[in-house]
């Protein structure tokens, strides 16, 4: 993806787009690789860097919800394992299958658990990942060697999938791209522009880099701004009533130690009555999540310090060894767009809908809100086909439920982090033959080389050091300290790329710092 080419392309004049999209996260992203791969012409700017938001905070599971299941949400878990099963199909180098242990303490957990597992693979029907089990104590010792001993009498394992987030936010942007569609990072919507009759023909809208204004036109405008889209909506419809309530969800990085073994961990029920995960990632283990309401949507939300100690408390209780503080590699905060409650409603935010849903104002804005990123594919769909009527265009059938994703491959080597790259690991390797300096490593402690620096601005569209450590390598989210000192190795590379001065690599590293304290626990 040439940044440069694609913004010259969408700032011709005369040129009309069938879609536009606002919003870089993965209900954004899904709907672009959806309209470009039917054929229409698609735009999608977001005002930040592609999945900023909460589309790179999640806990990494592409899974069908077990808690649903329990909550007799039948509809949404046969949906999302549908999707599931797809998104793994279709993105293998992304997506793989996971084994969860659940330990059991007491006598009949064992087949209560087993049982309702066993529906939820029935469920899953022909895009099932594997087949539920109890385990004796001996089993559950060798998936997971970390789980608390004491008192344990045995457990039940079922299969999940687990993703890199973020990398599947790059890897849409590159597939939309493939196929005709223009997805820009760092352009902001200014204003929503309306023909003589109300109805939005287009956006005004700028590069934050280099301060150009320019208006796009299109037949369709999709507010997919996640947590943001009151704000887009009250641009279209000043006064009009808010349709998201943020909620917080927080998690935790810490050593593979806590575990011990290549199995995640699922806590049925946490003290709040929410569901904890310890989930192997990237050779580390992510735990969460919590739930806390917010009153208003932040770009960068901090996790509170009650948050951290529940979720170390909760862990604690069902490990060996109890991580503490001071384990704690780095901490992200992510804001879920539930649906703001209507009059007066006051239910736990852990009991709202997770479902999406879709609003369209009378001057044709359409918005979405809600929803997760193992349903993403299907949200897309169900917009696009909204869009199409909204724009009165061209009925074309959905081709994403079978749809290769940007760097597909069965061959994904999972030993090394960079399988995340699937098919491009070649073309990643070929810049190291090209030039010694691209195998450099980043950090003594991690596989990060310069070459992925150097990949991540040519073919990723990584326009600051944030970007590269937070969202195409997951530094940040893997060891925050880590990531501090590689940050001025990282400007420098950058700069040369980018042909920046020296006063740009000093702003950069001074920035991402202040940044990755945020991630830091005290």
């Amino acid at each position: 993806m040439k940044r440069n080419n694609l913004l010259q392309k969408i700032t011709e004049a005369g040129c009309e787009y069938d879609m536009l999209v606002i919003g870089g996260g993965a209900s954004g992203l899904g709907v672009a690789v959806d309209a470009a791969s039917r054929g229409y012409r698609v735009a999608l700017l977001e005002q930040d860097d592609f999945a900023k938001g909460t589309s790179s905070r999640s806990t990494k599971l592409v899974h069908g919800g077990v808690r649903y299941l329990a909550q007799g949400d039948v509809r949404m878990v046969v949906e999302a394992l549908r999707e599931r099963g797809r998104m793994r199909r279709n993105a293998p180098h992304l997506v793989k299958d996971m084994r969860f242990i659940i330990g059991n303490y007491k006598w009949w957990e064992r087949p209560f658990y087993a049982i309702g597992l066993t529906c939820y693979d029935v469920l899953a029907g022909r895009l099932g990942l594997g087949r539920s089990l109890p385990l004796s104590v001996k089993k559950v010792r060798k998936e997971i060697p970390g789980l608390k001993q004491n008192g344990l009498k045995g457990g039940v394992v079922y299969h999940d999938g687990q993703f890199d987030d973020a990398r599947m936010a790059i890897s849409l942007a590159q597939t939309a791209v493939d196929h005709g569609g223009i997805c820009l990072n760092y352009v902001k919507v200014t204003g929503l522009e309306k023909d003589a009759s109300g109805r939005i023909c287009g956006v005004n809208a700028v590069d934050l880099l280099s301060g150009r204004l320019f208006t796009v036109k299109s037949k369709v405008v999709v507010n997919a701004t996640g947590v943001f889209v009151d704000e887009l909506m009250a641009l279209d419809t000043p006064g009009v009533q808010k349709k998201v309530r943020p909620s917080q969800g927080v998690h935790l990085v810490v050593d593979r130690k806590f575990l011990g073994g290549k199995s995640a961990l699922m806590i049925p029920k946490t003290m709040d009555g929410r569901v904890l995960f310890g989930v192997p990632w990237h050779d580390k283990v992510v735990l969460g999540t919590t739930d806390t309401p917010l009153e208003k949507p932040e770009t960068e939300p901090l996790a509170l310090e009650e948050e951290v100690d529940f979720i170390l408390d909760q862990a604690g209780q069902y490990l060996d060894l109890k991580p503490k503080r001071s384990d704690v590699l780095s901490v992200f905060a992510g804001l879920r767009p539930l649906a703001a409650p209507v009059n007066g409603d006051s239910k736990k935010t852990k009991e709202i809908s997770r479902s999406h849903k879709i609003y369209r104002s009378e001057s044709g804005l359409l918005t979405v809100t809600g929803g997760k990123w193992t349903t993403y594919r299907e949200m897309a769909e169900e917009i696009v086909d909204e869009a199409i009527g909204v724009g009165d265009l061209i009925r074309r059938k959905c081709v994403t439920a079978n749809l290769k994703l940007h760097g597909y491959s069965e061959q994904a080597d999972r030993s090394a982090w960079d399988y995340v790259y699937g098919s491009d690991s070649e073309k990643i390797n070929r810049l190291i033959n090209e030039d010694s300096e691209n195998d450099l490593l980043l950090h003594p402690a991690y596989t990060f080389k310069a070459a992925h620096v150097v990949w991540a601005v040519k073919e990723e569209m990584a326009q600051t050091v944030e970007d590269v450590l937070a969202r195409r390598v997951r530094a940040l989210f893997l060891d925050a300290r880590a990531a501090i000192e590689m940050a001025p190795k990282v400007a420098s590379i950058m700069a040369k790329e980018l042909k920046y001065p020296e006063e740009w690599i000093q702003q950069q590293v001074r920035n991402f710092t202040s940044l990755a304290k945020c991630y830091l626990v005290s």
